[in-house]
């Protein structure tokens, strides 16, 4: 893993059971997306396999608890996460879950830059693998009428980062983005089933092909562009070229701006 998105650290408090079944990995936290939570790699014990660990309390509890209940559906679809072991006591939960072989898509984009233009191929085959699912057999719903809603629940808690804006919108408060929001408003819904967060840290890349997603707990019927902004956003970092790359490569001819603007500014309040 790449030192600046990870750092190596104690084991943190486990319930019992849980302790002793870890005993002898060493623990590294990540640094990248961790919504309020704690995500830690397990690795290092000698014969036993790598694992991801998630840890949170409160609405990130509940979050957690979601997840797994996504994974398991989504994984008769799509390679994901193997749940191992699961721990929720009042107001905090636990996720023990099988490591993903290969490399983030974001380290394929940054250590290999010759092959960027095939690691955004491969995203665009799987996205619309995914996009794919039929509507009819998801049951979870995660569009933009829906996330509204819960993001209004976060204003209003206090809950949003508003340090954390991308910079098109810093120095915005929440309120300034609530309300650009609805300025976007209405959209013409396009339905898929969508990851919620598919961003180059949560895709695994192993010869050449994207070979499974993690992170799944925003997996719902959506707009398809509430994953393709996300990825498009990503790859800004690297140029404008890969973002027109995705969109070819995905099916589009060009890109809807206002979705593009308004998933964005969506995903700000999460």
């Amino acid at each position: 893993m790449n030192e600046d998105r990870e750092e190596s650290c104690a084991a943190p408090f486990l319930p019992p059971g849980l302790a002793e079944a870890l005993h002898g990995y060493l623990w590294s936290r990540d640094l990248v997306g961790e919504s309020g939570g704690a995500v830690y790699r397990l690795h290092g014990r000698p014969g036993a396999p790598e694992l991801y660990l998630k840890h949170g309390r409160d609405t990130v509890a509940n979050a957690i608890e979601d997840e797994i209940i996504r994974l398991r559906w989504l994984a008769r679809h799509i390679p994901v996460p193997a749940v191992q072991h699961f721990i929720s006591v009042p107001g905090e939960a636990w996720l023990l879950m099988t490591a993903m072989h290969g490399e983030t898509a974001y380290q394929a984009l940054e250590t290999r830059p010759s092959e960027r233009e095939a690691v955004v191929e491969a995203l665009a085959h799987f996205l619309r693998r995914l996009h794919a699912i039929p509507v009819s057999e998801c049951p979870f719903t995660s569009d933009h009428t829906h996330r509204l809603a819960a993001a209004r629940q976060r204003i209003d808690a206090g809950l949003v980062d508003e340090e954390d804006f991308d910079a098109e919108r810093e120095g915005w408060t929440a309120e300034q983005v609530w309300q650009g929001l609805h300025d976007l408003l209405p959209l013409a819904p396009d339905p898929v089933v969508t990851h919620g967060d598919f961003s180059l840290d949560n895709l695994l890349i192993a010869g050449g092909a994207v070979v499974g997603c993690i992170d799944a707990g925003r997996v719902g019927i959506a707009d398809r562009y509430q994953d393709l902004a996300i990825l498009w956003n990503c790859l800004g970092e690297f140029g404008e070229a890969l973002q027109d790359r995705l969109m070819t490569a995905y099916g589009l001819a060009e890109a809807d701006r206002r979705k593009l603007q308004f998933h964005l500014m969506l995903d700000e309040l999460f």
